[in-house]
């Protein structure tokens, strides 16, 4: 097989694993917003089936770089993703979790903020908020633009920080969790959390709702230290106002 279908072959398979990732978290937490939140998302069905649509579209986006990654790291070793537990220090495995969070976190932060700019917003961001306000599958609901800008980091990084294959799915499984949670409508932490000291620095919906029915600020995807050091934290925002204006519709 020549490397050129074998590439093309591992992009559609990471696009359908891309795609059915999308489905079954967006899914389940639309699910769990039905049982939990009787409801919620009534009158947003066109708008649900927007996001569901250009969220499809990502996923083909996302499915490139990612297995163009896959093939390179299988048949190239060009990555530096290794499979050996003891191949690095044990205590290596959080650092890098951490570290390729915080890398993400940083990258999304500054992509985010520049689509806020006019410009960026007109021609591909306005997409995203055109979910007024958000479902569960609204996540990946992005213009492909936008979508090209986020599907290229976490593939850039396995080529420089090396990262155990167990721990890059777990970042990838927080980036889901997070990304459709934040969407969601509803708060799934305990308000301990949310409220208490971790939150101060950590991103959940009752955060992004803010950025949401601002339209400027709380631009981070898991962490609120760029918006912190940037002066862009809006603080948290008003869900049960959110949840009025959705039955409003």
């Amino acid at each position: 097989m020549s490397a050129g279908l074998a590439i093309a072959l591992s992009a559609l398979a990471m696009t359908a694993i891309v795609g059915a990732r999308y489905l079954l978290t967006s899914g389940a937490f639309a699910l769990a917003t039905r049982l939990r939140r009787p409801g919620l998302y009534r009158g947003l069905e066109a708008q649900m089936r927007r996001e569901i649509g250009w969220s499809l579209a990502s996923a083909a986006i996302y499915g490139i770089p990612a297995g163009i990654v896959a093939w390179g790291w299988q048949a190239q070793g060009w990555t530096r993703i290794y499979s050996g537990v003891g191949d690095y220090p044990l205590c290596y495995l959080p650092v890098s979790l951490l570290a390729y969070l915080l890398l993400h976190d940083t990258c999304f932060y500054w992509t985010h903020r520049l689509m806020h700019r006019p410009t960026c917003f007109r021609i591909a961001h306005a997409v995203h908020h055109d979910s007024r306000p958000p479902t569960a599958w609204a996540a990946m609901s992005f213009h492909p633009i936008e979508a090209a800008t986020g599907a290229v980091v976490i593939p850039a990084l396995v080529f420089l920080i090396p990262i155990h294959v167990a721990v890059l799915g777990a970042v990838l499984a927080i980036m889901t969790i997070m990304g459709v949670g934040n969407h969601m409508g509803w708060e799934m932490f305990p308000r301990a959390l949310v409220h208490g000291p971790a939150g101060r620095w950590l991103i959940t919906a009752t955060h992004h709702e803010r950025h949401h029915a601002a339209y400027r600020g709380n631009y981070g995807l898991y962490f609120r230290f760029w918006d912190k050091a940037c002066g862009t934290d809006l603080g948290f925002g008003d869900l049960a106002a959110a949840s009025r204006l959705r039955a409003s519709r």
